[in-house]
């Protein structure tokens, strides 16, 4: 599985869509509009940033979540680190990740600093001082089971759970409750309810709330058990 690298193709925009999955890594309206409301929004960030903060997700992708998150962290002046830890399958070549990227000009020096970083093959990178990458290449099923850290907040970014559902499993959905701390959270696109009844049996406070865009509903939720 580490040896594997995302396929991907390319629809106008510059919006890679991965030929493992059939899926787009992000909207094809407004990506980074829909990863604030989703994962920022959905997590309560960046009020709740602080020293030490710890961020989890399901899929890296093109990397325009963590980039998203640095983004706020950046713009709150927020002292100390921020520890940034997501579960990939199926990493990006970094000529792909830097054309991805390219649709979003507001990150300028941001992107540039993670690119610079990537390593396909994953690992722990200082993208600036303070902001540690943790990028852990696997199934997330096997490597997620085995990470001994919690999160305070976790962003469940895998494809689609009709094109991706093995990043959906009930077994998956325990051992993210099991790796969140008390109060912590969880924000994510899809209101399968699947899912839903996955993470509330977990643990999880689960509500089903306004989606981005055309998407109806999305889901968030805090450990409460």
């Amino acid at each position: 599985m580490q040896d594997q690298t995302a396929d991907v193709v390319w629809r106008p925009g510059n919006v890679p869509v991965s030929t493992q999955f059939d899926d787009p890594y992000f909207s094809l309206e407004n990506g980074l509009a829909e990863t604030r409301h989703v994962f920022l929004q959905g997590n309560d960030l960046p009020g709740r940033f602080r020293d030490g903060f710890h961020i989890a997700e399901l899929g890296f992708g093109t990397g325009l979540s963590f980039l998203t998150t640095l983004q706020a962290w950046q713009a709150r002046n927020c002292a100390g680190t921020l520890s940034f830890t997501s579960f990939e399958a199926y990493p990006m070549a970094r000529a792909d990740m830097a054309k991805a990227l390219s649709a979003f000009d507001s990150f300028g020096p941001l992107a540039s600093a993670l690119l610079t970083k990537w390593q396909a093959e994953g690992g722990q990178f200082e993208i600036m001082p303070g902001v540690i990458l943790n990028v852990v290449v696997g199934d997330a099923q096997e490597t997620l089971a085995a990470w001994t850290e919690k999160a305070d907040a976790w962003y469940l970014d895998g494809f689609s759970p009709a094109k991706n559902p093995a990043l959906w499993t009930e077994s998956l959905m325990r051992d993210v409750a099991k790796h969140t701390v008390l109060g912590g959270t969880f924000a994510t696109y899809t209101a399968a309810g699947f899912v839903r009844r996955s993470l509330a049996q977990a643990g999880f406070h689960v509500e089903r709330v306004v989606g981005f865009g055309r998407k109806r509903h999305m889901t968030r939720g805090t450990l409460s058990a």
